[in-house]
């Protein structure tokens, strides 16, 4: 350490040659040495090593193929992990079976192999690969390809997505043993028109499902009925396909990967991949404004940390939490380093939204190693392959332990130290973390949440069903039972949706509708209908935006981000699905501001919460949301001032979900001797407090459940300023995805424990007055410096009798 104290006290960084720097790079080792003797350190809330894993490894099968055997010798493996031998041995006897190793592990071997070798036993075998995103299918069909090549695999793989050109999608239905597609193709493109693919259903003997952990929520739930219907066509065909699961860490692998596929499945959790050293560290920037409880900017401090690492020659990984934060990071980034003479091009962003053949090329940049520095939110979380790095910062905590760790397992592929750095944010659960990093390694991972049974969600999918194969008196879908499924059917005849026809078996339910149903499910609970963007100066298409991203990033004058460029949206087509863009040079960038309603449709559960004098009405049901982009905030670069504001004028959009909330009545509040304001924004404090455990206690990212103050009925007006009378504050906590997975009705049954969770949430909280970190700064407008918000909720609670949970 006094060496590396003696180098920085000689001559000054800035005079030193660039290309010196990275000739010689000084490493990841040297940088932490370099935190830990200057003031970096102080506001590191830990610092953790994480001890090398030596490699467990076992011969080749005996029983693998020659050619096989070759192939993987040409790639230098000359042995198997002992995880991968488990699920060679567990596959070829035909068990589902799911791998949930870490990052870096070695998975794609894990199923690769078992289908290569059937492929090299039955060449009319054949085998289909879903992965959640298209990068992820083009990179595991170049390294498939790659190595059926090697073996001498005179057999076809092609990936089958919307990206696919039409000769090729004939050459795949007619010759190709291995399909790659997503379950979003798969469902509206293959399974509708399966007679066409009889080839690949007839034969098929490996179904693999990667990145099992990403099919969560209403997602989740979709996958496992297309699953239904997969295993529904294969038996009509003659097959019986054996499913192959990899995932990251989660905490219920083999519950999860059963309900997908309705069926017991093996578990191989063990890991036989070497790790290098790793170190953690938590960094908390530091208070700027005690009394607020707001910290220096996480996005600064995360492109800070990065530029050290960058300079040090380190291959760096930076993550950030959403596509704003990513391109203005990324120029941040490139300002700052082009002072030391970093070529710009060393340094990319990688998010969704960008064209197939941007990302191709950056990936493949990546591979090569001709990038220094990546800025990724979480499309790069997924196991496409980037090759070796050094370094990952998180700018702000993902939401989940499971994101977290798969962002962190990024770094180390090789057997040098690696750095894992977690700078947080101001956000609660951010500040909980930095408050209890050791959370980071105690605490239990996530579990994946499903309803394959959602009613919604398994009459969309029966509907698509019967399009595909009229259901039989014998038919089975999944693990729907019998009672439950001829039910459904019954209710679609109803409908006239499906028509029964009586047989002396039962009934034969057949399509009876003129319409295509796949068309109409989206798996992934929003529209198919991207924006395109458009360069008016070029007259080219330079990116696309989901529908809803379009309302918050792609609204007129919004400053549109792209690769470290900035755009102005001079008009967005909404009808069309075009926003036309100009290049410009501000100095600011927008973030738009949103308006939440919620308005309930229907009261299914209620209870009293009766602990002190005070009794509070909660209650559970089914809701609207409606979200509305108001406005947009012009945010300065670099210095983050608000410079300016304008209005936005785009339609609501409107979900209905489920949600639990609790009300406190009128009388209560009116009797409070503060002003009927301060004691409404002290309420959505307390919200603020229960959202945050709320999402701790059930595991799940923040962003999956929604919350807001407003009215039971629909017809009151929201909260404000003035004695409004017959309004009673509601606190609403929603499941954020439309339909509701589960999460509000499990906050109703716990109602009593989160409330007393919140309270010790915010006695627990360090600071005086409320933050970011418990019930948020002040929003009331009151200009009463004796108005303490955080002593007010604190009273608020024991006026309804809540204690708290220690």
């Amino acid at each position: 350490m006094s060496a590396v104290r003696g180098d920085t006290s000689r001559e000054p960084r800035p005079f030193r040659r660039v290309d010196e720097l990275w000739a010689r790079p000084r490493g990841a080792a040297e940088v932490l040495e370099r935190w830990r003797a200057g003031s970096t350190w102080r506001n590191v809330t830990w610092s953790h090593a994480v001890a090398p894993h030596v490699a467990s490894v076992v011969p080749m099968p005996k029983s693998l193929a020659p050619a096989l055997v070759r192939a993987m010798r040409q790639r230098g493996i000359r042995e198997l992990y002992s995880h991968q031998a488990h699920a060679f041995e567990l596959a070829s006897e035909g068990k589902h079976l799911v791998v949930a190793t870490p990052t870096a592990s070695g998975k794609s071997l894990c199923y690769n192999l078992p289908i290569l070798q059937a492929l090299a036993s039955d060449p009319s075998a054949t085998a289909l690969y879903l992965f959640p995103t298209k990068a992820l299918s083009r990179d595991q069909e170049e390294a498939l390809r790659a190595m059926m090549r090697d073996a001498d695999l005179n057999i076809g793989a092609i990936t089958y997505d919307g990206d696919t050109p039409n000769d090729a999608r004939r050459a795949g239905r007619q010759r190709a043993g291995v399909l790659l597609s997503n379950p979003d193709m798969l469902h509206a493109g293959i399974m509708p028109h399966h007679t066409g693919w009889a080839r690949l259903f007839s034969n098929l003997k490996y179904v693999v499902i990667d990145e099992l952990h990403s099919y969560r929520g209403v997602f989740g739930s979709h996958l496992a009925n297309v699953v239904r219907r997969l295993q529904r066509i294969a038996r009509f065909h003659g097959s019986s396909p054996t499913f192959l699961f990899a995932s990251a860490t989660i905490g219920n692998p083999r519950e999860h990967a059963s309900r997908i596929c309705g069926e017991p499945v093996e578990l191989i959790d063990e890991s036989g991949a070497p790790t290098g050293r790793r170190q953690l560290v938590v960094y908390n920037p530091p208070v700027v404004n005690a009394e607020l409880g707001i910290r220096q900017s996480y996005i600064k401090t995360a492109v800070r940390l990065t530029q050290d690492l960058v300079r040090a020659g380190v291959p760096t990984l930076v993550f950030g939490n959403s596509r704003n934060g990513v391109e203005v990071m990324l120029k941040y980034l490139r300002d700052k380093l082009s002072r030391d003479q970093i070529d710009p091009s060393a340094i990319h962003a990688y998010r969704g939204g960008y064209l197939p053949q941007t990302r191709r090329r950056i990936e493949t940049a990546l591979r090569a190693g001709e990038i220094r520095c990546v800025v990724a939110t979480n499309a790069l979380e997924l196991g496409i392959d980037i090759g070796a790095l050094d370094a990952v910062v998180c700018a702000g905590y993902p939401g989940t332990m499971a994101g977290l760790w798969q962002r962190f397992g990024r770094a180390g592929r090789r057997r040098d130290l690696s750095l894992a750095v977690l700078v947080s944010s101001s956000n609660p659960v951010d500040q909980y973390m930095a408050r209890h990093p050791r959370q980071l390694v105690s605490a239990p991972i996530e579990h994946a949440r499903i309803d394959p049974d959602n009613i919604e969600i398994l009459i969309q999918h029966l509907k698509c069903a019967a399009f595909e194969l009229p259901f039989e008196p014998d038919d089975v879908y999944g693990d729907v039972p019998n009672e439950a499924l001829g039910e459904a059917l019954d209710y679609l005849a109803d409908n006239g949706v499906v028509h029964p026809s009586a047989t002396a078996a039962g009934s034969i339910y057949h399509w009876a509708s003129d319409s295509y149903p796949a068309n109409n499910v989206s798996l992934r609970s929003a529209s198919w209908d991207n924006f395109v963007i458009i360069d008016l100066d070029g007259n080219r298409t330079i990116a696309e935006m989901d529908w809803r991203s379009t309302h918050t990033m792609l609204h007129e004058q919004a400053i549109y981000q792209h690769e470290g460029g900035q755009f102005q949206v001079e008009r967005l087509d909404f009808d069309n699905h075009k926003a036309f863009v100009r290049r410009v040079q501000p100095d600011y960038y927008t973030t738009a501001m949103a308006h939440s309603k919620v308005a309930v449709l229907e009261e299914d559960q209620s209870a009293s919460i009766e602990l002190g004098e005070v009794p509070l009405d909660a209650a559970l049901g089914d809701v609207s949301v409606i979200e509305k982009v108001v406005g947009y905030k012009k945010i300065k670069f670099h210095t983050h001032e608000n410079v300016g504001y304008g209005e936005v004028h785009l339609p609501e959009m409107q979900k209905h979900t489920t949600a639990f909330w609790l009300t406190f009545p009128e009388d209560f509040v009116q009797s409070q001797p503060e002003p009927r304001a301060v004691v409404v924004d002290a309420l959505r404090g307390l919200s603020k407090a229960m959202h945050l455990v709320g999402a701790v206690g059930l595991m799940i990212d923040p962003r999956d459940l929604g919350r807001t103050l407003g009215s039971r009925n629909e017809d009151e007006a929201p909260p404000g300023k003035g004695q409004g009378p017959g309004f009673d504050p509601t606190i609403f906590l929603y499941d954020a995805v439309a339909g509701g997975i589960g999460l509000a009705s499990r906050l109703f049954e716990e109602r009593e424990e989160l409330l007393r969770r919140a309270r010790h949430l915010i006695e627990s909280c360090e600071c005086e007055e409320g933050c970011p970190g418990c019930i948020g700064p002040d929003a009331s407008g009151d200009d009463q410096p004796e108005a303490a918000r955080k002593r007010l909720v604190l009273g608020l609670l024991d006026a309804v009798g809540v204690s708290a949970t220690h």
